[in-house]
């Protein structure tokens, strides 16, 4: 059967609809469910290990991707979203009734992520969202209590996927990250 990494990419990945123009993500509330209206398809998709993210219940991993600030709205039920860690840097709103993290929000304007909300799209029941292209913070699934041993079949499982495996986010990512912090510091590219 092979590791499960998370359901949405367990059967192989689906690939995303480029003209998809976004939907609704609901918490799992049987009643009265957190609402949250996204008018954009998502980006940088990607299967994530860190102990912060959300993840479906047996998951070693979540899966959460990116859209712009102004195309996310919370649409029913707001009262019941709360900050799970005021001091992190992306401030994670979940329901407080069933704990699902409805989006995150860098609220730091000087962060290179800043205008871009974290969302999980196995909250909607719409396909066509952008693909997970790849896995990040693998090793991090150890402090969920992932055993040590198995980590190079699940790196093994990720790039049969077609998840190429980091510890950090993807090299894209990491170099928006350190360009967003030499232009901040004045430094020219040569």
């Amino acid at each position: 059967m092979g590791i499960k990494i998370h359901p949405a990419v367990d059967d192989g990945v689906k690939p995303g609809d480029a003209n998809f123009a976004g939907g609704r993500l609901h918490c799992k509330c049987t009643q009265n469910p957190v609402e949250v209206s996204i008018k954009s398809n998502t980006a940088h998709n990607h299967v994530c290990g860190c102990t912060k993210c959300w993840k479906p219940a047996g998951s070693l991993f979540s899966m959460v991707a990116v859209v712009p600030r102004d195309k996310l709205e919370v649409t029913a039920n707001a009262d019941k979203l709360q900050v799970v860690d005021p001091s992190a840097t992306i401030q994670r709103h979940a329901c407080r009734e069933c704990g699902v993290h409805m989006y995150g929000r860098i609220e730091n304007r000087n962060h290179p992520f800043h205008g871009l909300d974290f969302v999980h799209t196995e909250l909607s029941d719409k396909s066509g969202w952008s693909a997970p292209e790849f896995a990040a913070f693998v090793s991090s699934i150890i402090e969920s209590g992932a055993p040590p041993e198995n980590m190079p079949a699940v790196r093994a499982r990720l790039r049969e996927l077609g998840l190429e495996p980091y510890d950090c986010l993807s090299p894209p990512l990491m170099d928006a990250i350190a360009a967003h912090v030499a232009k901040s510091k004045g430094a020219q590219a040569a």
